[in-house]
């Protein structure tokens, strides 16, 4: 990446570490604006740049432009030449390491961060520790359950990172007499993310779940792990990790923490001494506790979680884990999962038809969160299909194939998961979808009602992303809800 030359002292001001710098802006979303803004503030001179020249982008350099701000320069067309004069490249998530602007900085020595990099090099002394969370799946629900057993805790947070508002946003904010001043922040962090921010070194941090995704942007399995991990380096005061994964110890394992730095697992079964678990229908804690090798403390009742399903039983436990180590006590824990709604799209009940559950899990948008979800029902008639990502889906259809009573599938690699199932569940009646306009949900929900019988769940946990037919997830999850609604009593 670089010599380092962006990390500061920590005393040093913020204005100092970035006024009169040249610095490009990859991206002209929100990160990217967010990271202009913030930096043309602190008196940078920044130059913005993206490979789109649309009537949105130019729009959006419109808007920016009329902010007045000083020093910021739109580029657009032209993704691929660094500015003369650049001396630092901040990035947007999404923009992959092998970006040619990338190797071009590389080429002229100039360092690439991403804005998690720069929030964090912008905290000044006294700011707000961090809370972080990553994993293939589960994270937005589990910083958002964390921040709503910290709030249940009194605590002053907001969910930030790759969620919320943008996290340069947030740190600068900090102290201003016009802002709130925060106790801890929930930080959401994507692989990506990480990827670009080597020096943010959290209070506690937790890698949910690894499982094959984004491999196209980081270019192997042991890339992507090595990301997450980046989570743990440095940590203060617990690395929480899942014990029903155990590549996810093996990351702690590797991590350069702070002397004194616990590792701390969670896991479905009973813990043991420096685990939170289950026992009994309870959410317990032996991490936490001062006699951790004999009691363990209730924090909240399993049906307290919303909903109860084994993989978000999970997340309510890291999040715990993540509070508890905070300091929180027992009672914000419960208090707190009480409180919290899962977002749209996850696991959400939508409505009982003629006896059949209708569950939309479009969020679920590969196979790791999909094998999750399905585990939670049964029988399940599947709503499965989209973009693959180029995964593969024989272990998937193996796990499942005992809970299906039937598959409709839909989308542009629906033909990768029927084959899936011909190998490994040949018995499990399939319909197939062949229409790709956004109405064809119409279709499929009707599909799934012929094969479903009272008691099953009718269940999308599509195990690929949407773009093949829809903008996003939410669209295509309000598609299936809409569709749902569509059938009649019950769905309305």
């Amino acid at each position: 990446m670089g010599s380092g030359k962006v990390t500061p002292q920590q005393d040093t001001d913020p204005a100092e570490r970035f006024a009169g710098r040249h610095i490009t802006v990859a991206g002209l979303g929100v990160s990217g604006l967010s990271a202009a803004r913030a930096l043309a503030g602190l008196g940078a001179r920044v130059t913005v740049v993206d490979g789109g020249d649309s009537d949105t982008h130019r729009h959006k350099a419109a808007a920016l432009d009329a902010e007045g701000l000083t020093g910021v320069t739109v580029r657009l067309g032209d993704a691929v030449t660094l500015p003369e004069g650049t001396d630092l490249v901040v990035t947007s998530p999404g923009w992959p390491p092998t970006a040619p602007l990338f190797a071009a900085a590389a080429d002229a020595g100039v360092d690439v961060v991403g804005d998690v990099e720069i929030a964090w090099l912008l905290r000044g002394p006294g700011a707000a520790p961090w809370l972080a969370v990553t994993g293939t799946n589960g994270k937005t629900t589990t910083t958002r359950m964390l921040a709503a057993i910290l709030r249940a805790a009194g605590l002053r947070t907001a969910e930030v990172g790759n969620i919320g508002t943008p996290i340069v946003d947030v740190v600068l904010g900090q102290g201003h007499d016009d802002a709130t001043t925060y106790d801890v922040l929930a930080v959401e962090l994507s692989s990506y993310q990480l990827h670009w921010a080597p020096s943010v070194r959290a209070h506690s941090a937790t890698v949910l779940n690894l499982a094959p995704d984004h491999l196209d942007w980081h270019g192997s399995m042991a890339a992507y792990a090595e990301d997450k991990g980046r989570v743990y380096h440095g940590n203060q005061v617990a690395c929480v990790y899942n014990t029903a994964d155990p590549a996810t110890e093996d990351l702690v394992r590797a991590a350069d923490v702070e002397e004194g730095c616990r590792a701390i697992g969670f896991t479905l079964g009973a813990p043991g001494p420096s685990q939170l678990g289950v026992v009994d229908g309870l959410l317990v804690d032996r991490a936490f506790v001062a006699d951790r090798q004999q009691r363990a403390q209730e924090l909240a009742q399993v049906s307290d979680v919303e909903p109860p399903a084994p993989h978000n039983i999970a997340n309510a436990l890291a999040a715990a884990a993540l509070a508890r180590a905070f300091g929180v006590p027992a009672s914000a824990v419960r208090d707190g999962l009480r409180a919290f709604r899962p977002d749209p799209h996850r696991i959400e009940h939508v409505a009982d038809v003629d006896g059949v559950v209708y569950i939309d899990d479009s969020k679920a948008t590969n196979t790791h969160a999909a094998e999750a979800s399905l585990a939670a029902y049964a029988p399940v008639v599947w709503i499965a299909g989209g973009l693959a990502k180029g995964a593969d889906f024989g272990e998937l259809v193996a796990t499942a194939a005992k809970r299906l009573r039937g598959v409709v599938l839909l989308g542009a690699d629906r033909a990768l998961i029927r084959e899936a199932l011909r190998r490994h569940a040949p018995e499990v009646p399939v319909v197939d979808v062949e229409r790709t306009d956004t109405g064809a949900m119409s279709e499929v929900v009707r599909a799934a009602q012929g094969l479903a019988r009272p008691g099953d769940t009718v269940l999308l946990a599509p195990a690929c992303a949407s773009m093949d037919m829809y903008t996003n997830y939410n669209m295509r999850g309000d598609a299936f809800a809409e569709a749902v609604r569509e059938l009649g009593p019950g769905g309305a």
